[in-house]
């Protein structure tokens, strides 16, 4: 379910995506042996289960891989990717976060 996305930054729409997927919790509630009328929350079950939350696997997994790319050598591309800075006009509204931003959070 994750596949690199610990170097996307996650907006909240997405969180709330990944903490209800159908696929998983289909899953969790087989391994429970509930159905979806008995009415359990997505939470209960995980704790059930002794799963962690999608959100902390992620920050965790983004927190591992901000690990990695700081022990990196200064002229390694990873390195140079999460130092550089775009040159250009922003579009208007707020901006979005960046991956250091994210990490630093």
């Amino acid at each position: 379910m994750l596949h690199g996305r610990e170097t996307w930054p996650v907006k909240k729409d997405d969180e709330f995506t990944y903490q209800r997927a159908e696929s998983e919790m289909r899953m969790i509630r087989r391994m429970c042996g509930v159905k979806v009328t008995d009415r359990f929350t997505c939470s209960e079950l995980r704790e059930r289960l002794g799963i962690d939350d999608i959100i902390t696997v992620i920050q965790r997994h983004r927190l591992r891989w901000y690990g990695h790319v700081l022990r990196k050598d200064e002229n390694d591309w990873v390195q140079r990717c999460a130092d550089y800075e775009v040159e250009g006009v922003r579009p208007r509204g707020r901006p979005k976060k960046t991956w250091s931003e994210v990490t630093e959070k």
